[in-house]
């Protein structure tokens, strides 16, 4: 029966950009929600950005703008490459918005209500300098069980110990590297216990039904086993996010927001019209309880406590619906190991785009994706080899040997019919691939490939079978051929019918080229006959190793950060991406390391702001003998009239590797002192100096 699907992905945070890690699980929904339109029912697709909270904040203050115009952009960065990536959310919108705060402010008021909510003085370590209180990860200290250094408040990475962030040893700010001191609040707490016997209920029927993996309900057993502790879920000033209704200075913490933006985005998209289906009154019909709609989410494993918890207590308590599926998947390694920035693996969604396609990750992806909550890793040997050999040497390949015959000697057009064998084989290919509608359903997108590149490989074993190349000497066969070429040709049809949820750019030109779009699985099921093919051209071409190489060198860090002394405080990010004021002692170096380096003068003839960059400036400086050299440098915050810049003499790394960034050529560094942001001035060479003279 055809069903009602209103389906989610985990809100990536509007900290910075989409990575590769993300790409899995939009991806993982995107192709489940294509498949179940294919196979016939409703499915609305939404998401927005998480756009509250204090790295936000901090970060929009390092940079010198406001949060809400940080996460403008990071929306407009967010949205361009989920786009590219081919994840077609109906409607993508952030949690900071009006139908947020509105829903929000309903469900907190519910939950008062109700009786649900309760409040207590805290005690929290507090920054001096920065004058805020600091979440766990903003803290860092000695782990008191292993004694291992600079682990975060909330967790020792090194033992897996939990603890207290008053626990750490000399605990710093990983904000200001300040010694944080202990400063009472009072705290709201949602009371988690009273919705204990409820949930055990919902995550054992989610178990039962399919809706919720095994594993995942066998690890929540261990927050029952002393009962569910009340949950913080208030913040002081400052802070970036919303306001607790009635309590000045308090704010709701962002995951308390964060999923009600699941229905903000909903409820926007309702009142839109971009879609006729949807109008206002559907909101409702959604997310009362008892509705016949279902709700279904994907998430990664690290955020599982907050989806199959929290929310679903803050849902009940608000007489909101519950979600009927929550689908979890693990985290994404590269080569093996967990992403880095030094080798390079640490790879954002954007300068994948500028190097690969984007259907070609998506394909690797879902041969790699299952049910199972396990790992993903991206081999990128086993990546190029997968798409040269299945994408592109199994099903494209038969469009490309088979097209130009069909329009040399039938102008174009497919057989009338096809003899009883060949009918045969279609409808049996037909009827595999049909059970992999279920497969698609079940997220086992692993297996729905590989009954797809077995059927690929059939249809490529007939072709070498019959050798529409030789029949095509023979004018006497002209009948065996079309017979051979309409039957191939089909077969290409039914691979890419199959193959659309996945690879939906490549299949949407095979389709095209085909003459037709078929909206649903079941157009399959009977072959194409007497229909005219359009002119082949290139669908999608093999992988070589140099995009891969030159991708990996685009993601690797030009630098490594200084190794921190023993002991010592280091500068390194923490949660949200910021960093620490706290310096490093540099290792020290031999005068032959300096000499390494090419510090040569550059005249400013250019400087311009990056238009689509809130970062980066563009220099085009003279170098005298080394020419004209182009370089992107991150002092937008500093110079936001860059124009001043240009006249002056300033110093750049003229033997630094470039880098192929999303903007051009980078052609080295352009050197500058301060703390970042907007402390930052460029280091300048007297007037006197030549452009290109080295420095010494």
């Amino acid at each position: 029966m055809p069903r009602e699907i209103l389906v989610t992905s985990a809100l990536p945070y509007a900290n910075g950009p989409i990575h590769l890690g993300h790409i899995v699980e939009h991806v993982q929904s995107d192709i489940w929600v294509r498949a179940m339109r294919m196979a016939g029912h409703t499915v609305h697709y939404v998401c927005a950005d998480d756009s509250h909270g204090t790295s936000i904040m901090l970060r929009a203050e390092k940079e010198g703008i406001t949060p809400e115009a940080l996460v403008a952009g990071v929306w407009q960065q967010h949205t361009a490459d989920l786009a590219d990536f081919g994840v077609a959310y109906d409607h993508y919108s952030s949690t900071n918005s009006d139908a947020n705060r509105e829903l929000t402010n309903q469900v907190w008021k519910a939950l008062e209500a109700g009786g649900h909510v309760d409040a207590k003085p805290v005690k929290q370590l507090f920054d001096p300098e920065k004058n805020i209180f600091l979440p766990d990860r903003f803290i860092k200290g000695e782990c008191p069980n292993c004694h291992a250094k600079d682990q975060y408040g909330d967790a020792c990475e090194a033992c897996g110990k939990t603890y207290n962030p008053t626990d750490l040893i000399d605990p710093y700010s990983v904000v200001s590297g300040a010694k944080p001191v202990e400063k009472e609040s009072l705290h709201f707490f949602v009371k988690l216990a009273d919705f204990e016997a409820l949930l055990q209920t919902w995550l054992e029927a989610r178990r039962a039904a399919g809706g919720l993996q095994s594993e995942v309900v066998n690890k929540l057993q261990e927050w029952f086993a002393d009962g569910l502790r009340s949950w913080d879920v208030s913040r002081d000033a400052p802070y970036f996010g919303f306001e607790i209704p009635d309590h000045p200075g308090k704010y709701f913490y962002v995951w308390v927001d964060a999923p009600i933006g699941y229905f903000a985005a909903f409820k926007e998209l309702c009142a839109s019209g971009k879609k006729p289906e949807l109008a206002p009154g559907d909101f409702e019909r959604f997310t009362r309880p008892g509705t016949s709609t279902e709700m279904v989410h994907f998430i990664g494993k690290d955020i599982i406590y907050f989806h199959t918890l929290f929310w679903p207590a803050m849902l009940h308590g608000a007489n909101l619906r519950l979600p009927t599926q929550i689908n979890v998947h693990g985290f994404l390694t590269v080569d093996g190991a967990k992403m880095s920035k030094s080798r390079g693996t640490f790879i954002n969604a954007r300068t994948y785009l500028e190097h690969l396609d984007a259907d070609y990750l998506r394909y690797y992806l879902a041969s790699m994706l299952g049910p199972a909550l396990t790992d993903i890793d991206l081999d990128l040997k086993a990546f190029e080899e997968r798409v040269n050999s299945h994408l592109v040497g199994k099903w494209v390949n038969i469009a490309s040997r088979c097209a130009g015959f069909v329009h040399k000697f039938f102008d174009g057009k497919l057989a009338d019919s096809l003899p009883a064998a060949e009918r045969a084989r279609y409808a049996a290919a037909a009827a595999r691939l049909a059970g992999c509608a279920a497969l698609y359903e079940s997220r086992d997108y692993a297996a729905a490939m590989r009954v797809i590149i077995e059927v690929a490989g059939e249809a490529n074993a007939y072709v070498a079978e019959h050798a529409p190349w030789v029949l095509a000497k023979d004018p006497g066969k002209r009948d065996e051929l079309h017979t051979v070429l309409t039957l191939a040709l089909n077969y290409f049809r039914l691979l890419t019918i199959w193959l659309a949820p996945v690879v939906p750019a490549i299949a949407g030109r095979a389709l095209a080229f085909l003459g037709e779009q078929p909206a649903r699985f079941n157009a399959a099921a009977q072959p194409l006959l007497g229909h005219t093919i359009k002119p082949f051209h290139a669908l999608a071409t093999r992988i070589d190793p140099k995009q891969v190489a030159a991708m990996i060198d685009a993601s690797r860090e030009s630098l490594r950060p200084a190794t921190p002394a023993p002991g010592a405080p280091a500068a390194k990010a923490g949660a949200g991406g910021v960093t620490a004021a706290v310096p490093a002692a540099p290792a020290t170096v031999s005068i032959d390391d300096f000499a390494r380096l090419d510090l040569r003068v550059g005249k400013v003839m250019v400087c311009e702001a990056v238009a689509d960059s809130n970062k980066l400036l563009r220099f085009e400086l003279d170098a005298g003998a080394l020419g004209k050299r182009q370089i992107f440098s991150g002092i937008k915050a500093a110079y936001p009239d860059p124009g001043q810049l240009v006249g002056r003499n300033v110093v750049f790394i003229a033997n630094l590797a470039a880098r192929k960034m999303r903007f051009g050529l980078s052609e080295g560094m352009i050197l500058s002192a301060g703390t970042g942001g907007s402390d930052l001035q460029l280091l300048e060479v007297a007037p006197g100096a030549a452009p290109g003279a080295q420095v010494k």
